[in-house]
């Protein structure tokens, strides 16, 4: 055999593997030239060429020809009499080079080369996942879902690359099965075990960012600025959008004709209701707009403390709050203060407050009423049966229940 035959070992990697050709050839070389500082001590005095689309590479090793009783580094030099039984016209002080057969190496060698090429190529393959993925990260990908478990989703992008998609970072209503398409955005990359771990997210602020980015071209065109995005993933979230241009409507843009342009993402979310604020560096405005829909009668703010205390009627208050609390807790992290709703002093009514109740009302529906923005009697009783029935978790009994226990104090009175 007179070259070392590799079509097996490295001519199926580049057409499989998509290994760029400069690439595979340094890879091959440095395989090589391990292995011969192995069996020779050296590798300075070879040449290796690597014929890629042949699918075959050629080692020669060059030695100095020296006379017979002048040998003293045969590694690097050759007896006149040996080299001319390679060629006869040789002379002295001449350099000879000699190819290299496998035979020359043994069948561990062999192996050993052919697995240390294998991995090169696996490690390079690593290293170009890594890489790729981590100049996508904050980028939405679309990927196939290959296998569901409890605690993560396998995920294949259209290069077969395995991505992960942790049970947290899935919104709560999400079922995927396998086949499924997926979007998500990259959230990180990182190496583990010396194997790149891309972890993929569909609860990230950044995830509703891109998808509006990709739905108004205003926004990728530059003319609409995304200022901040919050989230409750599958519940609500609230944008804060602004126009340089005038004759631009940043939340008209954003949502679309009837919602058009809005409803997509929803549907992409699970029907996370999103609410699109036009943003103002007045905070006390800002933090009007992102209470909506509940109507504010006055605010103070407390600059040193980065809080604001919120004054509104009180059958605004749960509006206010929301369901779960959501409404009031995005809009503190919207606009970065902490917001606390108080209900206005001006109406002359006495009220009480919930928790004097517990001795004839559970702890834990008052903990649900609380939910909802209704702390007193006369919050709660401001809502119908089926508004308190509809906001909460509670059964139709048990809001009867409160309503009586709660009518009943005012009747005393």
């Amino acid at each position: 055999m007179k070259t070392l035959d590799l079509i097996d070992s490295f001519s199926e990697f580049k057409d499989l593997k998509n290994i760029d050709r400069e690439t595979l050839m340094h890879i091959l070389e440095d395989v090589f030239r391990s292995a011969l500082v192995k069996h020779y001590g050296s590798e300075d005095n070879f040449d290796i060429i690597v014929n890629i689309d042949k699918g075959d590479l050629e080692i020669f090793r060059n030695r100095t020809i020296v006379e017979d009783d002048a040998v003293e580094d045969d590694k690097r030099e050759i007896a006149y009499s040996e080299a001319i039984k390679i060629e006869s016209d040789f002379e002295v002080g001449e350099e000879i080079a000699e190819p290299i057969y496998m035979s020359e190496f043994g069948r561990r060698e062999i192996l050993a080369i052919r697995q240390n090429l294998v991995g090169k190529i696996q490690d390079y393959e690593k290293s170009q996942i890594f890489q790729k993925y981590k100049e996508k990260v904050g980028e939405v990908i679309v990927g196939e879902v290959y296998q569901p478990w409890n605690k993560e989703i396998l995920v294949l992008d259209e290069e077969k690359i395995e991505l992960v998609l942790p049970k947290s970072e899935q919104i709560p209503s999400d079922r995927f099965r396998k086949g499924d398409t997926i979007r998500a955005v990259v959230q990180k990359v990182e190496m583990k075990n010396n194997n790149p771990s891309i972890i993929l997210s569909r609860t990230s602020p950044i995830f509703l960012e891109r998808l509006l980015e990709a739905e108004v071209p205003e926004i990728y065109d530059g003319l609409i600025t995304i200022k901040n995005v919050v989230r409750v993933p599958g519940e609500r979230a609230k944008i804060s959008v602004e126009s340089y241009d005038d004759r631009i409507d940043p939340v008209g843009s954003c949502v679309g004709v009837k919602g058009s342009r809005i409803h997509g993402i929803v549907r992409e979310l699970r029907n996370e209701n999103i609410d699109v604020i036009n943003y103002t560096p007045r905070v006390d405005i800002m933090i009007q707009r992102a209470l909506s829909p509940a109507k504010i009668s006055s605010i103070r703010i407390l600059e040193d403390e980065k809080k604001a205390e919120v004054f509104m009627a009180p059958d605004q208050v749960s509006l206010a709050i929301g369901k779960g609390g959501h409404n009031i807790k995005l809009a503190g992290k919207l606009v970065g203060y902490e917001i606390e709703v108080f209900r206005d002093t001006d109406e002359d009514y006495e009220d009480v407050d919930l928790r004097e109740f517990n001795d004839e009302i559970d702890q834990w529906i008052i903990d649900e009423l609380y939910k909802i923005g209704c702390d007193t009697a006369k919050s709660v009783l401001a809502l119908s049966k089926e508004d308190l029935i509809k906001r909460t978790d509670l059964e139709e009994e048990t809001i009867e229940n409160v309503i009586k226990i709660l009518k009943s104090e005012f009747d005393e009175e």
